[in-house]
């Protein structure tokens, strides 16, 4: 069973993407603007990732489907084409970047305007909302108690 969101590219049971790209727009939250692919859902970045190469493999890739498309990504609702990349994974499956950001999926969202995933640790690092400049959405995690 894939587990990549419903109407997605993200392949991981040996079907094929789609080859007229991906769509990559925004919605609005409580965390503010952030990145979405397929059907809405919401797109992640991993702080472990580094130098526009994505670290996160095997049963990571389960819980985080990598954003996988044929060909490239196709900019909507603030979005700048400038921004939309592409990284070849180990695999040889080419997946979509965004300001140099690998993009992901989270397994565990519900669906749309429901991200589940933000400020998550798993794999050794944080997993954070994109926002439409690039940067990680980080203001979701409250400090440590005694602040």
């Amino acid at each position: 069973m894939s587990s990549a969101p419903p109407g997605s590219e993200a392949s991981t049971s040996g079907s094929s993407p789609s080859s007229r790209g991906v769509v990559i727009g925004t919605v609005r939250g409580p965390e503010g603007a952030y990145l979405t692919g397929a059907d809405g859902q919401a797109l992640y970045l991993w702080a472990g990732d580094s130098n526009r190469k994505s670290n996160c493999s095997g049963e990571c890739t389960t819980e985080w489907p990598p954003l996988i498309t044929k060909t490239t990504g196709i900019p909507s609702g603030g979005i700048t084409a400038a921004g939309l990349g592409t990284i070849i994974r180990s695999d040889g499956s080419k997946q979509v970047t965004y300001m140099g950001h690998p993009l992901y999926y989270f397994a565990a969202d519900s669906g749309v305007g429901a991200p589940s995933g933000e400020g998550i640790d798993s794999f050794g690092a944080r997993w954070w909302l994109v926002a439409p400049s690039g940067a990680a959405i980080t203001s979701a995690i409250p400090p440590p108690s005694g602040y």
